[in-house]
């Protein structure tokens, strides 16, 4: 009994002090490989610098990490780095923008050299000027809701992800680890300051005066220039993007940029290229504080787009400065999530091939429509009057009396209605039928869930299916809808589909199918009084 008791003893004992296991049992790093030797020496840091009574204690106000974002918090292959993915979908798909000759000639090169990383030298600061003219002129609220719409997309390349949901589950466990233990986490990224803003949110618990990121020059919608020591804002006015680059947060600039807006030196640095060295140098040089760094290696190639064979040397090298190495093939268990597969195919060429307008598909009406035979049936009743003289047709409204007109003598009522009454009829019949617009709303994520159903080309690719089966004619768009949730900001691929010459007993039943089929609580159906003219310019 007493070696039972001794063992059980033991057991609690070694289980206490296993890094990184909470007090109820629950692995705070359940995402990692708990071998992986940098979470080690991460939870070995933080355990020594919280410890009041260790000589390498630091206060909760000096213990600031500041972490890269692209490629050490998230994925930058889509397949290429979030911020040119936007620009390109900027240039090529947004039917709001219209790009001078210098911006398609600047989209095409990020086009046809993303998918082999053959960019020209200086391609981030090019990036970064075409991308400040690019946004220009939008206010923050555009340009917020632009990016939203955005990463709800399929991240090209993989099976089961958005590019809102591409951030590395377990660098996400450790920005969560150190904010748990009283550090302030800044993100310290080269992409455009609202973009990391508005991409982190609701992933991440970072405020926005914690992120840092290029920046452009913004300035007062009615400003258009003007000093603003002489300029004063008012009610009018917004806050505008200008095309006016400030700074290109890479390298030594990001160390200029934690002077200014952190104004303390960091104990702790996240990155992953060369981009941050200079960030890491300066959080390990000459502190007053026990200080680390680590740098994340993208050395996995079943789960991710990683190179083994190039980052070997970075190793080497990023060890010999000093740094602790992360491993995305050793280290992480899992790194977006175990449903996300790899595929190892893009659409990048295809989906940026031309501008392209909104996604619009009519289905082609078997017969003409009833508004345009009404229309011939009037044209011939007209010729034929003309032609008799025994018929005149007359425009006639609500608010006056039709003109006196001298008929033939009268003859006897013939048995059938004159062929323009029977055309006008014929009108005010198809008018009646095309006095309603129905559009529809389909959302795409599961109702218990909240996660796609289907991917976005499946989902059109079903809807359409439906819609064929209900209907002569639809007209369908790609849209974003996008909510907050108890403070998490949610985000949905949403089909909007506009239904004319339909009853709304069809619509109810295409809805019921759709809602059947995506599992939604409900299809938003929206009803409009509408005018239809098919109108030829022949």
């Amino acid at each position: 009994m007493k070696k039972w008791l001794a063992a059980l003893l033991a057991l609690v004992l070694a289980l206490a002090v296993i890094p990184g296991l909470a007090e109820d049992g629950e692995d705070v790093f359940a995402e990692w490989n708990p071998e992986a030797p940098a979470l080690k020496a991460l939870i070995e840091y933080v355990e020594d610098v919280t410890n009041e009574a260790s000589p390498n204690y630091i206060p909760e106000g000096d213990r600031i990490a500041t972490f890269d974002m692209d490629g050490t918090l998230c994925a930058e292959l889509y397949p290429t780095y979030l911020e040119y993915y936007l620009l390109a979908r900027r240039i090529f798909c947004d039917p709001s923008y219209q790009p001078d000759e210098e911006m398609l000639e600047f989209g095409r090169v990020l086009r046809d050299h993303a998918l082999d990383k053959s960019f020209p030298d200086g391609m981030d600061v090019l990036h970064a000027t075409h991308a400040a003219k690019a946004y220009a002129g939008m206010t923050l609220t555009q340009f917020n809701d632009f990016v939203t719409n955005q990463l709800v997309r399929d991240v090209d390349g993989f099976e089961g992800m958005t590019i809102a949901n591409s951030f590395y589950l377990p660098m996400v466990e450790v920005v969560e680890y150190l904010q748990d233990n009283d550090f302030k986490v800044y993100v310290v990224s080269g992409s455009d300051r609202y973009l990391c803003r508005i991409f982190i949110e609701g992933v991440m618990d970072i405020p926005y005066e914690q992120i840092i990121g290029m920046d452009v020059d913004i300035e007062a919608t009615n400003e258009d220039g003007a000093d603003g020591l002489k300029y004063v804002y008012t009610k009018e006015d917004s806050i505008v993007r200008t095309d006016r680059l400030l700074i290109k947060n890479l390298k030594m600039n990001k160390v200029k940029a934690i002077v200014k807006e952190i104004g303390r030196q960091p104990v702790l640095s996240f990155g992953n290229s060369s981009g941050d060295v200079s960030m890491h140098n300066y959080t390990i040089f000459n502190n007053r504080y026990k200080s680390a760094a680590f740098m994340l290696i993208a050395d996995d190639e079943e789960r991710d787009y990683g190179n083994t064979e190039k980052v070997q040397s970075l190793k080497k090298q990023w060890e010999e400065n000093g740094y602790y190495v992360i491993s995305m093939k050793d280290d992480f268990r899992t790194i977006y999530g175990d449903d996300v597969k790899k595929t190892g195919t893009f659409h990048w060429l295809d989906e940026f091939a031309d501008p392209q307008p909104a996604v619009t598909e009519t289905a082609e009406p078997e017969t003409q429509p009833a508004a345009e035979d009404a229309e011939e049936a009037v044209t011939a009743a007209e010729d034929d009057a003309n032609k008799t003289g025994a018929f005149h047709w007359q425009e006639e409204s609500a608010d006056s009396q039709p003109a006196v007109t001298e008929t033939a003598p009268e003859t006897a009522e013939p048995e059938t209605q004159p062929a323009a009454e029977d055309a006008e009829e014929a009108v005010t019949e198809a008018e009646e039928k095309k006095d309603v617009q129905y559009v529809l709303f389909l959302g795409t994520n599961d109702k218990d869930t909240n996660k796609p159903v289907f991917t976005q080309a499946e989902a059109m690719e079903k809807a359409r299916e439906i819609l064929i089966r209900h209907f002569n004619g639809y007209t369908m768009q790609e849209a974003q809808g996008g909510w907050v949730d108890d403070g998490k900001v949610c985000q949905e691929y949403t089909l909007v589909i506009y239904l004319s010459d339909a009853t709304a007993d069809q619509v109810h039943e295409a809805a019921k199918e759709m809602a059947e089929t995506f599992n939604q609580s409900s299809v938003l159906i929206q009803e409009y009084e509408s005018r239809t003219e098919f109108y030829s310019a022949q």
